[in-house]
């Protein structure tokens, strides 16, 4: 079977390893039951960067690719806001916190930049 088109971007295949450490980290994470929403939280919003950039791409038009990645973004936002309680709370290092908002940030701007460049390839269309 061939590849879907969103397996090309670099992007897309950080936030795969993204995800996957984050719920590697939220599997280590020692808490009682009535914290588990919140773990789960964190498992989707850190999820929902890679689908939400693989579903932008399988759209047919930039504008809904763009605003997909403004939703991918906003998870990205969403999961270290969530690892930054967590460190709080003691239950992640400072070490953890800073390799996932250091890998975080790469995704950020690697958003922002395809958003930039998507954005203005459309308005230089004819």
């Amino acid at each position: 079977m061939g590849k879907f088109s969103f397996e090309d971007l670099e992007v897309w295949r950080k936030a795969v390893e993204f995800a996957e450490g984050v719920i590697e980290l939220a599997e280590s994470i020692e808490t009682d039951r009535k914290h588990s929403r919140l773990i789960e939280q964190l498992e989707a919003s850190s999820t929902s960067i890679a689908l939400n950039i693989a579903e932008g791409k399988g759209r047919y038009s930039k504008k809904e690719f763009v605003q997909f990645l403004y939703i991918a973004r906003g998870s990205l936002f969403e999961t270290i806001t969530l690892l930054i309680i967590l460190n709080k709370k003691n239950w992640i290092s400072d070490r953890q916190l800073d390799q996932a908002k250091a890998s975080g940030g790469e995704i950020g701007k690697m958003l922002s930049g395809m958003i930039t460049s998507i954005k203005n390839a459309k308005d230089h269309e004819p």
